[in-house]
């Protein structure tokens, strides 16, 4: 699949042991629907970001908003993920030339072909970062706010995603600082909870100091086990749910309040974002899980994470 540049779209009217770190509550950011940015963040590799950014954005598309998924990420899983190869390895024009050059940012917006449409990841996003650092001193982490998210979000569009590095980087800061709604993944493993750990401490608190940081969503992703024994995903799980300060961060595709079910060995309990041969094979069509299989039982999640981000914050169900 290649995609089809979007200037004309654009005039649409359309650590395990540590759990010290998780103690301060979050406070959400009061919404009136109106358009909104989030950040698909954490200093992990492995946990599924890309997936997440690239389907979520999907689902904001099928409930008919108009939705930019921005890929920060230099491994450009979710522009490769989208059929976008050649724009990834061509660095002639990217993100660095509207960063620095005042170049549109239009031109480097393409249609995907699924409802919505991608500023895709280059090559180049490393050197990019270097010279953030040096070009623009003054205001380093605000770029992307300045350049794309602000002269976009409203005019164009109703919701901007960006799926951001798994480390420590300016990219990183200028995706929360132009969104300030964050989702967080986590995958099953001894480190899930010292990854949040991290990413609480280095990126969200700092930038807590100047601005109001929201995390809407901690999503158990890529589970695979029953967690009716000790296993890692019910571990993960058994985390989460544990600590008051962070039920309202719950999805309640995730939510637990039943531990004597789970013990009993009720198979119908599958929280979290499973991990299903559908989402596998959709990255390898270059295509969201919606489009590949309309059908997967794992669209529910997506589904609310997508209300979620609407409602800016997570909804209980009666």
């Amino acid at each position: 699949m290649t995609g089809t540049n979007s200037r004309n779209s654009l005039t649409r009217t359309n650590s395990t042991n540590s759990t010290t770190h998780l103690t301060t509550p979050y406070q959400s950011i009061n919404t009136d629907g109106t358009s909104r940015a989030v950040s698909v963040c954490m200093l992990k590799g492995g946990v599924g970001k890309s997936t997440i950014a690239v389907n979520l954005a999907r689902q904001l598309a099928a409930h008919g908003h108009d939705v930019l998924l921005i890929d920060l990420d230099p491994n450009g899983h979710a522009s490769v993920g989208l059929g976008f190869d050649n724009h990834y390895h061509d660095t002639t024009e990217s993100i660095g030339d509207v960063f620095f050059d005042d170049a549109d940012p239009a031109s480097i917006i393409y249609e995907t072909g699924y409802e919505f449409d991608l500023l895709p990841s280059s090559e180049d996003l490393e050197q990019v970062e270097r010279e953030i650092v040096v070009g623009d001193v003054f205001q380093p982490s605000a770029l992307l706010k300045r350049e794309v998210v602000d002269p976009m979000l409203d005019e164009v569009y109703d919701y901007v995603v960006t799926d951001s590095p798994a480390y420590r980087s300016r990219l990183t800061d200028n995706a929360l600082v132009a969104t300030t709604n964050l989702v967080l993944p986590l995958a099953p493993g001894n480190e899930a909870m010292s990854g949040l750990e991290r990413t609480i401490e280095r990126q969200i608190a700092p930038l807590r100091k100047h601005l109001n940081v929201d995390v809407l969503a901690l999503v158990p992703n890529m589970l695979s086990e029953r967690i009716d024994h000790q296993t890692q995903d019910r571990k993960l799980l058994e985390r989460l749910n544990s600590h008051d300060s962070l039920q309202d961060r719950i999805p309640n595709f995730a939510r637990i309040t039943d531990w004597e079910a789970v013990g009993a060995g009720d198979n119908e309990l599958t929280p979290g974002i499973r991990d299903r041969t559908s989402i596998t094979k959709a990255y390898g069509e270059r295509m969201p899980l919606l489009d590949y299989d309309p059908d997967c039982d794992q669209l529910k999640c997506f589904a609310e994470l997508a209300h979620i981000v609407e409602a800016g914050e997570v909804v209980r169900h009666d």
